[in-house]
């Protein structure tokens, strides 16, 4: 049955896609290019990351777009102004509808390339309204009625912390990940909001971080 997993350079996604590729015949990596500040970097290390991971289950890299300045004017994912940093909680980097944007774009995707299931890495731990049971389900019944279709939404990591997905992933290529939201040039900044993130997760695993952090 064939299977796509909504990716982007980040790590629960990155594992994600290698874990999948153990077990499903025919993976396709999506990736939706939204405009924001940090997705041209993102993606060089996305593409880095498949790469390392080459096999015959994983087929080429799909790229959609999905443009947000119109709604999100000048809002710091595109301005680059005031992005969250260290200090700030998960609730900071909020992208309002962001999942709802995604999965509208994916899911007929998926539908017009007959794949089955869509895979996203959310986390037991996710705090924004548009990553609950309640909002997956829903999302998945709109998008099927309106295409008459059967496509099904798979949260693999919805049971699970940060840490047992990281050991999930001790043996992927994680040094081409890419987890930041502020880049200095190809690198993570080492101060906003998510590479804080990045570092305890790798920590907290008891894994060497392999990141090379500009600060």
């Amino acid at each position: 049955m064939s299977f796509a997993v909504l990716i982007s350079g980040g790590l629960d996604s990155a594992i994600l896609l290698g874990d999948a590729l153990s077990r499903e015949a025919s993976v396709f990596p999506l990736y939706i290019r939204c405009g924001l500040a940090w997705e041209a970097v993102e993606e060089e290390y996305l593409r880095r990351y498949l790469d390392a991971l080459a096999r015959p289950a994983l087929r080429p890299l799909t790229v959609l777009q999905q443009p947000v300045a119109d709604l999100y004017g000048r809002h710091w994912s595109l301005s680059g102004s005031g992005v969250p940093d260290a200090a700030t909680p998960d609730e900071a980097v909020f992208l309002p509808g962001r999942n709802l944007l995604l999965l509208g774009k994916a899911l007929l995707w998926c539908h017009l390339n007959d794949v089955a299931k869509i895979a996203l890495g959310t986390l037991a731990s996710n705090p924004f309204p548009d990553a609950t049971p309640a909002f997956f389900s829903l999302m998945q019944a709109v998008a099927n009625q309106a295409v008459a279709g059967k496509v099904h939404i798979v949260l693999p990591f919805a049971a699970m912390k940060k840490t047992q997905v990281m050991w999930l992933g001790k043996d992927l290529p994680l040094e081409h990940t890419f987890s930041c939201i502020e880049p200095r040039g190809k690198r993570h900044c080492g101060q906003c909001n998510k590479c804080a993130e990045r570092r305890q997760a790798f920590l907290d695993a008891g894994m060497t971080d392999p990141t090379a952090y500009a600060l």
